[in-house]
């Protein structure tokens, strides 16, 4: 992995309306409830109301365990704030920090499959507001407190604790311990040191820094090595001025008065206060190999640039993503509160936290796997002063956090429910996992570190205008907008946004490469019925084409269209310009993603009847796909009929190209003939014991283009999936294809699965 030392990748940005726009689209907010169970027949209803709804009732009153089993207690967190410290603004009340819980509640769904409901209590009587919780503690499976002032958070914490038979855990400060903990524990092994003879300097004594220096004291280190500090400097035994029990409870026995005396020869420094507070001076006169965690948000303490210019020895973390080394909470409480919840825990004691810990260590020292790789532009991330803590998307959080709380939970008697079979349990685990949703976040940092030049070409209208600059902003690269001069800058004036100079507008027929992309064009087309001036016609009128031409001579990287035109025609267009890869076949494949489960169907664009042939190189095309998604393929090629009945023409071929497949001796699990719910459902599967296929499937051939075209479009709008593409693969360049009237937010995905595609074709 190359050195962050000297250079760091831009921070993504948006505008304020930007923001607003993203929680107004659709449904306002970013959570919704949808029921798990069928209410379509009045014996639903019945069911899951009354009458019968009242033998859970009486179940759940002779045994509350029950609930567990027949409701959705197990899986529920409240995320509970009064909005007295929201992120860095502060007390702004209960009601403002409704985006902040939803989001938090978001978080949950997306990277452990818990839901979440967020509580917002309007009241800063700490007794009103233990109450208030209180009451309603047995709705849910855990406690995640959130926002909430110090010294409040510690009083409430530990009087909820004391009072609920559930986990109750307040993130602002176990989850920042909890992570920095993971990090502590590989810096102190690549610097040679025991946490028994290490000194710890933690600056700023409010919820996160105390809670920093409990855990690091209950994974052994002696209170005696460990010295607070707040703005007041030092917390010293016999200091009076801006005392409390909590900062009591760790004043120290020494002569130092300021931060800078504390941090003379201390091993490690925690920073959880402002920006600015360390100064080059103070980390050059620390011991050898600092150990320096600037966690303080949206600044770092220090800079990393700051203190490599004085020590090169250190190891850095902070807690921003465009730095080596972050520390995300992201990394902790959705995985803790999975283990816990799974397990019935009684509470988050220290064991589990401290399991925790030593989880995401490991983890940091384990092989990164591909998907993880992907992130950091193909380089392999390797353990090592700049990789001590795992990446927020890495796909194996989900099974060894959870495990080991859960195990710690068992170990420390504290799981209600404790679990027999683990192997069962990793499994259930990996389920869990939304595969595509780790891709794309790994796709986007990749694109990130390696910006590319995408040209849109339909620049003119405003959803591609405000695709294009959610795209710089966002720091995939430069976009270049090809359009009428005067109208472009125009539409930038009506939707308020400035047409910044590193946008590129490209009028096409004030080009100077007309000439060049005319002869090349007309190289490609003479042939085929085209005079020169037919193909400089289509050079200067067809904007997909001019746009093609400019990815074909280098002039861009990659091309991103379709929002104003048929996906065919555009599709065609760039036929007309660029050729198939080598040894490749062009296919549209589409990601369904519906319920936490992934499917990529193909051909969904390019191929109306194909044949036997054809459909074994779209299997292997799509197979390919599946694995630059992040995803082991299993595929089933789809028909009407399964494994011979009914038989039929179209059964017929894809039969032939199941024989194909097993004349090329291809490297993954394939099958069929087979129908769709075959292919998707254990249970009917199971019916067919000489089937080939290890689980469902996930990826799925279709017998026809329309076949594809319909089930997609008719699993997002009746069943709410969520559709990427068709992504376009097999092309000697990369272009993405929008569908006609999409939104910026498709646009600007596209354009960045357009540059990741231009990468891959480069490394």
């Amino acid at each position: 992995m190359t050195s962050n030392k000297k250079s760091k990748v831009a921070r993504a940005r948006f505008t304020d309306q930007e923001a607003l726009q993203f929680h107004a689209q659709g449904k306002p907010g970013k959570l919704e409830i949808t029921p798990t169970k069928p209410l379509a027949t009045q014996r639903d209803l019945s069911l899951a109301y009354s009458p019968g709804v009242a033998v859970p009732v009486h179940a759940i009153a002779d045994d509350p365990a029950c609930a567990y089993d027949y409701t959705n207690k197990g899986n529920l967190v409240a995320v509970v704030s009064n909005g007295t410290a929201i992120l860095g603004l502060g007390n702004l009340g209960a009601l403002a920090s409704k985006p902040v819980m939803e989001g938090k509640g978001a978080l949950f769904k997306r990277f452990a499959d818990i839901d979440a409901m967020d509580l917002l209590v309007d009241t800063e009587d700490v007794d009103a507001f233990i109450n208030c919780v209180r009451y309603l503690g047995p709705t849910f499976g855990g406690i995640n407190l959130e926002d909430i002032k110090a010294p409040d958070c510690f009083i409430i914490e530990q009087r909820l604790k004391e009072l609920l038979d559930i986990p109750v855990f307040h993130d602002d400060q176990h989850g920042t311990a909890i992570i920095s903990a993971a990090g502590l524990i590989n810096a102190l092994e690549l610097t040679g040191r025991d946490i028994k003879d290490t000194k710890l300097v933690v600056n700023g004594a409010g919820a996160a820094g105390i809670a920093c220096l409990e855990l690091v004291v209950a994974m052994g280190m002696p209170k005696a090595n460990a010295i607070l500090c707040d703005t007041k400097g030092v917390i010293y035994q016999g200091r009076k001025e801006g005392m409390n029990q909590w900062k009591s409870a760790y004043a120290s026995k020494t002569k130092a008065r300021t931060l800078a005396e504390a941090l003379v020869g201390a091993d490690v420094f925690f920073g959880l206060s402002a920006k600015g507070a360390v100064t080059q001076e103070m980390v050059d006169k620390m011991a050898e190999k600092p150990i320096i965690f600037a966690m303080a948000n949206p600044d770092p303490e220090i800079t990393p640039e700051e203190v490599y210019a004085v020590r090169e020895d250190a190891i850095i973390a902070t807690g921003r993503s465009d730095y080596a080394n972050q520390i995300n909470n992201v990394l902790g409480f959705p995985f803790i509160f999975r283990g816990a919840l799974d397990v019935q825990a009684s509470t988050i004691n220290d064991t589990m936290k401290i399991a925790a810990a030593h989880a995401l260590a490991e983890l940091a020292r384990e092989e990164v796997p591909d998907q993880v790789a992907a992130a950091f532009a193909g380089r392999r991330a390797t353990f090592g002063p700049e990789y001590i803590i795992p990446a927020p998307f890495d796909p194996r959080l989900i099974v060894n956090i959870p495990m080991a709380v859960a195990k710690a939970a068992m170990d420390s008697g504290v799981a209600r429910k404790p679990i027999v079979d683990m192997d069962a349990y990793a499994a259930k685990l990996k389920g869990r996992l939304d595969p595509m949703a780790g891709w794309l976040q790994s796709t986007f940092t990749a694109v990130r570190a390696d910006p590319k030049r995408v040209v849109f070409a339909e620049g003119e209208e405003p959803a591609v205008i405000r695709a294009a600059h959610a795209y710089f902003a966002q720091g995939f690269g430069q976009p270049v907008l090809i359009g009428t001069t005067e109208v472009v800058r125009e539409q930038f004036r009506q939707l308020g946004m400035t047409l910044r100079p590193e946008y590129e507008l490209i009028d096409i027929r004030k080009s100077p490469h007309l000439d060049e992309f005319t002869d090349y064009l007309y190289a490609r087309l003479q042939r085929k019925g085209y005079l020169r001036r037919d193909c400089y016609r289509l050079v200067t009128n067809e904007r997909n084409i001019f746009a093609a031409l400019m990815v074909v001579h280098g002039y861009a990287d990659a091309l991103v269209s379709g929002v104003t035109r048929n996906w065919t025609n555009v599709f065609d267009d760039v036929q007309r310009v660029m050729d198939p890869e080598p040894g490749r076949h062009v296919i549209g494949v589409s990601l369904a993603l519906l319920r936490g489960r992934a499917v990529l169907i193909a051909d969904t664009s390019v191929h109306a009847l194909p044949s036997g042939p054809q459909l074994a190189d779209i299997a292997e095309e799509a197979a390919r796909a599946a694995r630059n998604f992040g995803i082991e393929p299993r595929v089933a090629l789809l028909a009407y009929s399964t494994f011979g009945q009914p038989r039929g023409e179209r059964s017929d071929q894809v039969r032939e190209a199941i024989t194909i497949l097993d004349e090329r001796h291809v490297d993954f699990e394939y099958d069929g003939d087979m129908a769709a719910d075959v292919a998707l459902n254990r249970d009917l599967m199971r019916h067919y014991p000489f089937c080939r296929l290890t689980d469902t499937a996930n990826v799925l051939v279709m017998p026809a283009f329309h076949a594809a075209s319909i089930s997609t479009k008719m699993l997002k709008e009746l069943g709410g999936a969520t559709i990427i593409g068709p992504i376009m693969t097999g092309l000697s360049h990369s272009v993405q294809i929008c569908w006609f009237g999409s939104h910026d937010t498709d646009i600007v995905n596209m354009a960045a699965i357009a540059a990741y595609g231009a990468q891959l074709r480069r490394l």
